[in-house]
Order: C-alpha cells, then structure tokens, then sequence
C-alpha cells in the first residue's frame, strides 16, 4: 500500500518559503557567480508579473531557449508562479526539431536568452530575457496567490521517441511535490551542494534542480553545452558538489575513467539503464561510506518511481532498482494485468502521486498507456502508468529490471534477456560500457550482436582478439542462445544527448571475427565478391581466405547471395557452389573458370 503523505503544494510556494526562511543563502551558483534565495524569488517574482500580462496562466505551455545559467533558474520559477507549464527548447537541438515540438505542443508563449535571439520559436507571445534581469528585480513582490493549484501542470517534458513517436508528457505540481517534499530515500543535508547537469529538457533535471531549491541547499550549474569526462569531474571539485546524478552511461565512465574525481560526493545517484554491479562495487569500495542510489523510473511517472538506497558493498550479480519511493506504487504484471510471483518476470507499471497528467494533446495515446483500476494496492480510480519494462521481485521485496519489453528477443527459439549480456561484460575489468542488440541478416535470421567499450585500456590493433576473447569467455558461464554472434570492440560507445548509450549510432558493420589472418581482395573480380559478402554478411572487411559460413553465413543466406551473384555475373551457379567453395578465392576461381573475366566483373552491377 502507498504511504499516507501531506498535502500536495506548488513547487513555487516552497521555493518562496525556503526564500522567507533563508533569504540571504546561496541559492544557485555558476562559473563563479552566486545568487542567494532573496534574488531568486525577487527577479522570479517580476518575470512572472510580465509573463502574466500577456496571458500565461491555468497551465498555458511555455516554451524557453536559453543556456543553462541562473536566469534559466529564475524563468522555469517564474513561470511557475505565473501558472504557467515550462517547455525546455535546447538550443543545440536542430531548429527543426524544435520547430516540431513546439507544434506539437500548440505553445502560444516563449521566452528566449538574449544570446539565443535567433532560435526564437514561431509562436504568438515571444519575451526576449534581458542579461542584467536579476539586477532589474525590484525589491517589493506581486501577490501570486490563486494562480495555480497543485494539479495545475508545472512541465512538458517531450520524451525520446526511441520507442515511438516523441510524445509531450505533461506533468502536475502534485507529481513534482511527491518526488522532492519528504523522501526517505535520500537524506538531504542543509549545506549539500547538488549539480544540475542533465539537459533541463530530461525528467531528472525534476531532481537536480528543484530539490535542492526547496530544501535550502545551493544549486550548482555546469556550463552549457554537453560536457565531456574532465569537465565534469572538474565541475564536481571547484563546485564541492556533494549530490550528484549521473546516466547510467556516464557512471560506467567516470567511474573507469575517473573514479578520484568523485571525491567530495557524499550521495552519488544513477540510473537510466541496467547498471554494472562490478563498476558500484568499484566506487562503493574506493569510497567507504558513500551513499549510493539507483533510480529507476520513466518520464511518465516523474524522475524516479523506485530507489535502491545503500551504503554498503554488495556481491550480488545484478544491482536491484528498490522499491516504490514516497507516494509511489509499483506492480509487475502479466498480459492479462495480472501480478506474477516473486521471481517471475512481467511488465512493470508504477502509480501514485508521481503518475503524469497525460500526454500533450494526445487522449488516445494517455487512455492506452494511463490505466486506472490496474493497481492491486490502491483506491479504485487510480492510474498507473504501463512502462514498457521489464522487472520481477526478488524475495527480498527490491525489484530487479530487467530492460525494455521491447528489447527482449528470441534467438533460436529461446527468449534473450539483452540486459544480461550487458551486465556479464560490463564485469570484466577492461569494459566500461556494454550493449546488445540483435540484427536481422538478409535471409530474415536473428543473429546476438554486443559492443563493448574499452577506452585506452586495450590496443586498438588488438580489439578484434579482446572480442574474440570476450566471446570465449561468455562461451564458459552461457547457454548457446545468450552467446553473441560476435563482440565488437570499440574505443568508445556513443551516448545521446541524454547521458543514454544510443544504439542506433552503433556501427552497423561488423568486424570479421575468424580465426585466419586477413588476406585482401588482389584483382577486381575479388574486390568486388568481397563487397557483395560484406552486404549480405553486414562484415567488413572481408578477406579471400575467410571462410562464408565462418562468417555467420547459413543455407537461406547461401541462396539469396547466389541470387546476387547471378544477377551481377550474369552466370547460374548451383546451390551448393558455397559449400564446395566458401571463400571468395575459391568462388572467383569458379567465376574465371566459367568464362567471367575483369572487364566483366569491372561492367557488373549489383
């Protein structure tokens, strides 16, 4: 059952009270420049005067393009007190893609940083934001009583789209209070410091910059931009930040790359992904006493649904995702909405306080994936939201996730849990970041792919050997089925602007992975079966000497390459040529044997 909690309130209200109590506290600091409680409510206060004159209230969306400094602080709390519902427009985003999503939210009202003039949105109210608006605050304060209600809606935060079409999500001030009010799952201290360094326009900048304003702490500011590795840990020292959230992508390199650079952080948050246990007992072990949290939770349901809050160094073999937090439900159900024994695995959904209003202009859509009377342990009429994911409950009472629902896949008929792939590479000592997927070959088979991230930890030139030996040793602890096809090597793995690993930017060709050194294509009729295997196979490069079906390479694979073969030479072959002749060099013996010569080959279209 959920946990009685107070009476929801405005974010706003609590950061003017925070304001009245402290006043003369600092309450962001950036780059050297501070600004205490007093001129945060202040300028705040006479941004929402002007924001109101021109029709913002009852929820109106507000889109904002600015950079990521203290006047981007005191627009979202001014927009706040105007009644008004902030939509977060990152500049560096293509213009067309903000174009879209300012459509899509029907927003009639923008304000725009001085520097950002030029990326102003096509809407019918715009306020350009003056650099010295702090300064200009006067010292005397608007009445904003009655202008919203804790169900008014406080955000729209427009989701990734990596599942779908991007979708605004609108979320209340109720679901914004229930996340920061009283939260057992983390003790927040009046002198922490916490980092504001997800984009503003991701949920978890909910956390990052609205919890610490209503406690009374200071609010630190990264620079603009996306950061790179140095630059945040360098953040995290000059700001003496002692709470800090990182992606799950970001922690596995920090946490490689940077481990010393976390000295000073008392509460270190992750999430977003499935976690390595190897890199948390790296860092709960090199900090004794540090307090660690993997959050898990959806947009949909306001930064975090479930936590797992500890101190102290676990051995087990995957890192749980808690339990609901204050004002939260959870339930893992089946097909039929019902809930599955401990142990099983089922569609996760979450509830309570933090479940969205719905999605932006979108009924449809909200009825689908917004179900009332689908949770066990609530009042009838309440919503839950159906995440997608997978979990199941450990018999400790902590969930364990598992991954999208949509990333769990068949290979040979078996089901494949790509998360534990991922999460039995990450603990080898030479990765830092993991991802599987699976590809669909051109005979229409399913084939395990992984991708492992090393750094500067292994040679480049020996990166097709380490996948190899990655390959053997998942061989020794894995069924067959959970065995990739082949594990790819990489430097580095991309991650979206969101601190998330961006599968779609992952090579789509793969690294040979035979065992017999490679032989280069030595005449045009060579090169251009070596091309032709490498869009059947999706390998590169491919040598004279490899081996077709070493290769990854299969009957229904055979025949449709046959097929290619025939319409480029313009020569029949029969059906079992690739299994008397599996190398390029046997088959282009066979192609000059029956009269296909290098001007042919040079005239050949594919």
């Amino acid at each position: 059952m959920m946990a009685t909690m107070a009476m929801p309130r405005c974010v706003h209200e609590m950061v003017a009270e925070q304001a009245a109590r402290t006043p003369d506290r600092i309450a962001i600091s950036y780059v050297g420049a501070t600004l205490t409680y007093r001129q945060l409510d202040r300028a705040a206060d006479a941004l929402s005067v002007r924001l109101r004159e021109v029709g913002v209230g009852g929820g109106a969306v507000v889109a904002v393009v600015m950079g990521r400094t203290p006047e981007l602080i005191v627009t979202l709390t001014a927009i706040l007190k105007s009644g008004g519902a902030y939509l977060y427009l990152d500049p560096a985003e293509p213009q067309a893609q903000r174009a879209r999503i300012v459509r899509d939210a029907q927003a009639r009202f923008a304000v725009v940083g001085v520097d950002f003039l030029d990326h102003a949105p096509e809407v019918a109210q715009v306020l350009p934001l003056e650099r010295d608006m702090i300064a200009l605050a006067g010292s005397a304060t608007d009445p904003l009583g009655g202008l919203t209600h804790p169900d008014t809606p406080a955000y729209v935060c427009y989701t990734s789209g990596s599942t779908g079409e991007p979708k605004g999500v609108v979320v209340s001030h109720t679901a914004i209070w229930r996340l920061i009010d009283q939260p057992t799952w983390i003790d927040v201290r009046d002198d922490d410091v916490f980092l504001q360094l997800t984009r503003v326009g991701f949920d978890v900048s909910t956390f990052e910059i609205w919890m610490p304003l209503v406690r009374g702490c200071r609010l630190a500011l990264a620079p603009t931009g996306h950061a790179d590795l140095e630059e945040i840990v360098a953040v995290v020292k000059a700001e003496e930040v002692t709470v800090l959230w990182l992606t799950t992508g970001l922690f596995h390199k920090i946490v490689t790359h940077h481990l010393d650079g976390l000295a000073g952080v008392r509460h270190l948050l992750a999430g977003g992904d499935v976690l390595s246990p190897t890199h948390v007992q790296r860092v709960m072990s090199h900090y004794p006493g540090l307090i660690f949290t993997n959050g898990y939770g959806p947009t949909e349901n306001t930064t975090f649904s479930t936590c797992w809050t500890t101190s102290q160094i676990s051995s087990a073999s995957r890192v749980p995702i808690g339990i609901p937090i204050d004002g939260s439900t959870a339930a893992v159900l089946d097909d039929r909405l019902r809930p599955v024994a401990p142990g099983e695995i089922g569609e996760l959904w979450v509830g309570g306080h933090g479940v969205a209003i719905g999605y932006l202009n979108r009924p449809g859509a909200t009825a689908e994936k917004f179900v009332a009377d689908c949770d066990p342990s609530a009042p009838p009429g309440s919503r839950m939201y159906r995440t997608g994911d997978l979990a199941r409950w450990e018999e400790d009472g902590t969930l364990d996730f598992l991954g999208r629902a949509d990333r769990q896949v068949k290979i040979r008929g078996y089901r494949v849990e790509l998360s534990t792939v991922e999460v039995e590479l990450s603990s080898y000592e030479e990765v830092e970041q993991a991802a599987a997927l699976t590809y669909t070959d051109g005979a229409g088979d399913t084939k395990l792919l992984a991708y492992v991230a090393v750094g500067q930890q292994v040679d480049p030139e020996e990166h097709g050997a380490f996948g190899v030996t990655l390959r053997e040793r998942l061989q020794a602890v894995f069924p067959a089925h959970l065995v990739p096809w082949a594990v790819i090597v990489l430097q580095d793995i991309p991650l979206n602007p969101n601190g998330k690993v961006d599968r779609s930017a992952l090579p789509t060709k793969i690294p040979r992975n035979v065992w017999n050194d490679y032989v280069e294509p030595r005449d045009p009729t060579e090169q251009l079966l070596a091309e032709i295997w490498s869009d059947a196979l999706d390998v590169e490069p491919i040598g004279v000497e490899d081996n077709f079906f070493e290769l990854g390479g299969h009957s229904l694979l055979a025949a449709e390459l046959l097929a290619v073969l025939h319409h480029t030479f313009d020569v029949k072959l029969p059906a079992r040529t690739l299994f008397l002749r599996p190398t390029i060099a046997d088959l282009a013996e066979e192609l000059r044997r029956q009269g296909v010569d290098k001007e042919a080959t040079n005239a050949g279209t594919r």
